[in-house]
């Protein structure tokens, strides 16, 4: 069974970098046709999809974010990173990692990362 288990600082300044991690278990980020995604949902909003990096490295990104995201892996750990730069207090949200054979087949259970100074 594949987990996803999401990791990083819970509080972070406005203007700062936010940085999170998945470690994904059961299965290997590399496996063919799988794909790794960010979503966040913002308090009273709905889910939003951030970008995603697939099985080759190849990324995806999100029109609205992608001048401030950079998505990232490290196969030897099993790991796919966010980083989301400049980030304001609507960047306050639960941050899922997700993933699966072309669709979100798992989700981790959701981090809280709230903006604040």
């Amino acid at each position: 069974q594949v987990q996803l288990q999401e990791s990083g600082p819970g509080l972070v300044k406005p203007s700062q970098t936010l940085s999170l991690t998945c470690t994904v278990s059961g299965g290997s980020i590399t496996t063919n046709y799988y794909y790794w995604s960010w979503i966040r949902q913002a308090p009273g909003k709905g889910l939003e999809w951030m970008g995603a990096i697939a099985y080759s490295g190849s990324l995806y990104d999100s029109p609205s974010l992608k001048s401030r995201t950079s998505i990232s892996r490290d196969t030897a750990k099993n790991q796919f990173t966010l980083q989301l730069s400049s980030v304001t207090p609507e960047d306050t949200a639960v941050y899922y990692c997700g993933g699966g054979h072309y669709d979100m087949d798992y989700w981790g259970k959701g981090t809280l990362v709230t903006v604040s100074s």
